[in-house]
């Protein structure tokens, strides 16, 4: 993920990445991810800037039981993807869009989609680890699949579920690296250099079904 006025990522709650772990199937009621008022947004920097974008999502479920979600899974658009502020450069909007979805990085044209599936959510309890996202709620556990490569992540979330609707946020940076996209990582590079972390932004709406 790219993605260039910050030398770093912003400040945001870093993900834990290990391997991939088994995924459970959710028990309760399911509920269905509004795809139209749901997002997952992107940061990506380098030295001389940042580039923000966003990927539309195919599909979504979650699953409920006693006020507690307990699995899903979201597919994630990665054909979709689009940089959201070159709006007034289209030629260097299109150029960094393909430039992303090209084999340097997503290689969308061969891995249309991207997938997450939850591994765990657990209700979040301060450890005295300093945690950035405001009013945490949980930390939820899961398997992002991203060009046939799988790592669990893990990271601080804030979820509510009132009536018959869930809502999620997270905020966090995950290190593009792990998952093969290597393209001017290499901090040598100096100006070159892309930031191998990416800031994920995510807010998800379901409706029980």
């Amino acid at each position: 993920m790219t993605l260039g006025a910050c030398q770093q990522a912003p400040k945001a709650d870093e993900a834990k990445i290990s391997e991939a772990r088994s995924v459970q199937e959710g028990e309760g009621t399911a509920y269905q991810v509004d795809v139209d008022r749901s997002s997952l947004q992107w940061i990506g920097t380098k030295p001389t800037g940042k580039h923000t974008g966003r990927f539309k999502l195919t599909s979504g479920t979650l699953y409920v039981k006693d006020s507690m979600v307990t699995g899903g899974k979201f597919v994630i658009n990665i054909a979709s993807l689009e940089d959201l502020d070159l709006a007034g450069d289209t030629a260097m909007k299109h150029k960094l869009e393909r430039e992303l979805k090209s084999p340097l990085f997503f290689d969308a044209a061969k891995y249309p989609t991207a997938t997450f599936a939850i591994t765990g959510v657990d209700t979040y309890r301060p450890d005295g680890t300093d945690i950035l996202l405001k009013d945490a709620t949980h930390t939820i556990q899961g398997n992002l699949t991203i060009k046939e490569v799988t790592k669990n992540i893990t990271f601080p979330a804030r979820i509510a579920i009132v009536n018959d609707q869930v809502t999620a946020h997270a905020n966090f940076n995950m290190d593009r690296t792990l998952w093969g996209m290597n393209y001017r990582a290499d901090k040598s590079l100096q100006d070159k250099l892309i930031n191998s972390m990416v800031n994920i932004q995510f807010s998800i709406v379901a409706q029980r079904q």
